[in-house]
């Protein structure tokens, strides 16, 4: 699973969860379920960029709120 927008780094996710910006879940696949309140396991950037993060996010009403 991925995030939106295409964070390049972990500490830029931080960043923008803490100056209030939407980040969102993006999943790939017909099998994927949109997790509104709970946590998803994540990586990136997006394919085909080599991954170079990963992370275990809290969302909260559809939008990341924390990430581990």
């Amino acid at each position: 699973m991925y995030l939106t927008p295409n964070f390049q780094s972990k500490a830029a996710i931080k960043r923008a969860i803490t100056a209030g910006e939407t980040v969102t879940l993006l999943m790939w696949g017909p099998f994927d379920k949109p997790v509104e309140n709970g946590t998803a396991t994540v990586e990136g950037p997006h394919y085909p960029a080599p991954h170079k993060w990963w992370g275990t996010v809290t969302v909260k009403d559809g939008r990341v709120v924390k990430i581990v």
